[in-house]
């Protein structure tokens, strides 16, 4: 399979992850972080346990949870209280800082040389994201940025170590396991942090249906297989697909205005993953 096919379908990981946060506004009911990932992740983890039939071997138990925590239960959780603490824009800025956060990680922990084109292509992409999406009444809040910055250095150390660490199974098995591991971590989390969820409308539970099995399950089997066989470089800027989508889908879903500026900022990050898989190849 070429290499286009490889960026295009992980690519497709990060563009349906944009929808989320339509999906948790319009759909989901509102203050139930933690909750809320764990119906996301666990029982998709399960759902993909069943149809492998893989459990990871004891040697693997102790990776699997580690990068269940790194690229779920961890990045969920930072992603939530920046989030709420943050306006979307900046909460977003801060997640796109990932591309430049994986390149540092994959040359201590990989040995993957540092490309000055992709040092370039990552920091074009996180100002295209600002242009994008933070307004100029945009406010800060320490906790919110260092939430956002965790988050971000979360989701990098799970792809660099997914890439690290390969297993001798499909990616479909290797999603499973972390989903799985993800959910379990976040349950007591989510028992003590939170009050039962209220009866779920039928608008809710296809909210979770499509956070869960496409959102999670079907999106993380192609991002995890994309990061078996592209450079953890070029992966990590195929997410600042991302806020493209969540901008297109309130300009479409919700009405919501695109200016001229707005434009150039999606432009420039289009732009910025184009050539960041030029430059990490």
């Amino acid at each position: 399979m070429s290499r286009t096919v490889d960026v295009l379908l992980t690519a497709l990981a990060p563009a349906v992850w944009g929808s989320t946060y339509l999906v948790t506004t319009e759909a989901l009911p509102a203050g139930y972080p933690v909750t809320l990932a764990v119906l996301r992740a666990l029982p998709a983890g399960l759902l993909l346990l069943a149809v492998t039939r893989c459990l990871p071997p004891r040697a693997w138990l102790g990776r699997a949870f580690l990068l269940g925590s790194f690229n779920f239960a961890l990045f969920w959780v930072l992603l939530f209280v920046a989030a709420y603490r943050l306006p979307g824009g900046v909460a977003a800025t801060l997640g796109s800082l990932q591309a430049m956060i994986v390149i540092i990680m994959a040359r201590g922990w990989l040995g993957t040389p540092v490309r000055t084109g992709a040092v370039v292509a990552a920091a074009a992409g996180t100002f295209g994201v600002a242009v994008l999406l933070i307004s100029p009444q945009a406010r800060l809040d320490p906790v919110g940025v260092l939430a956002g910055l965790g988050g971000a250095a979360s989701m990098a150390a799970g792809t660099v170590l997914s890439r690290k660490w390969q297993p001798p199974v499909s990616a479909l098995s290797f999603t499973a396991w972390q989903l799985t591991a993800g959910g379990l971590i976040l349950v007591p989390f989510a028992l003590v942090s939170e009050p039962p969820l209220p009866p779920l409308s039928s608008t809710n539970l296809v909210g979770l249906l499509w956070l869960g099995l496409i959102g999670a399950a079907a999106t993380y089997v192609l991002w995890f297989r994309g990061v078996a066989r592209l450079e953890p470089g070029a992966v990590s800027m195929l997410g600042m697909m991302s806020p493209v989508t969540a901008v297109i889908l309130g300009w479409a879903w919700l009405d919501q205005s695109l200016t001229p500026l707005q434009f150039l900022g999606a432009v420039v990050v289009l732009g910025s993953v184009w050539a960041g898989q030029r430059a990490n190849r």
